[in-house]
């Protein structure tokens, strides 16, 4: 038997303390806007265990290593805690303190829970496929590292050691054959994995889904909101976990 985990980090617009931040809160508002992953956390909808970040990605990022040494992104300001618009401007100023605060009453929890979700999981399940859910913009951010300006209807995000083959030809077969263009590992790459399991544990399997913004949203609308298609999407992406459920 397999259990699913629906990861979802970036589908919160909350910004639990301000504190360190020089802009204005409007600012800090249009950052959030940019950067959310609109809807993810009503488009993954299955009854299984999900896990929502309930802060912002743009106050604390989970997906990020905590050390800035080890973030690729962190050059850009983009670390564990934002520092920068994606138009460079320095949006936000971290002492060791309120790095440390961040990362031990947000960061740590959220990891936690996390591990112990798989863990309980292990107990009971053969194996436990992490969804790390995701959506992505049409046209890339100043700061994606991948500018490639054909983007696909669907990023699937892999991982050598913890995505078998058999996982990734069933998400891609169901996609093509449902009309959509998919690319792995393109324009985002890899999966969430905790350190405890990665390249430890075969038994958790982990995939990320990164949907394109403009299958279920208005983009060409100056405010957040649903295109007419949107209900088409959210069937199609659970149709697509219970296939891999039926692994």
């Amino acid at each position: 038997m397999i259990e699913i985990i629906l990861h979802i980090p970036h589908s919160s617009t909350d910004i639990p303390s301000y504190d360190g931040y020089i802009v204005d809160k409007e600012t800090i508002k249009n950052e959030v806007n940019l950067l959310t992953d609109w809807f993810t956390d009503d488009l993954f909808d299955l009854p299984y265990s999900k896990i929502i970040t309930p802060f912002s990605r743009v106050f604390c990022d989970v997906e990020r290593f905590h050390d800035d040494s080890k973030e690729i992104m962190s050059r850009y300001g983009m670390g564990m805690c934002y520092t920068h618009t994606d138009n460079g401007n320095l949006m936000r100023m971290i002492s060791p303190e309120l790095r440390d605060k961040i990362k031990f009453e947000f960061y740590d929890q959220h990891h936690t829970l996390l591990k112990q979700s798989i863990s309980k999981s292990l107990t009971i399940f053969e194996k436990v496929v992490i969804i790390d859910c995701h959506s992505f913009p049409d046209i890339p951010l100043y700061r994606d590292l991948n500018k490639e300006m054909s983007r696909p209807d669907f990023c699937i995000g892999t991982d050598e050691y913890h995505t078998p083959d058999s996982i990734k030809q069933i998400v891609k077969d169901y996609l093509i054959n449902k009309g959509f263009s998919v690319k792995f590992n393109n324009p985002y790459s890899g999966t969430m994995i905790p350190l405890k399991y990665s390249n430890k544990e075969k038994r958790v399997i982990g995939l990320m889904i990164e949907i394109n913004r403009k299958l279920y949203m208005d983009i060409k609308k100056s405010v957040i909101v649903k295109s007419n298609n949107y209900l088409n999407i959210k069937n199609l992406i659970n149709t697509l976990i219970i296939n891999i459920l039926n692994l």
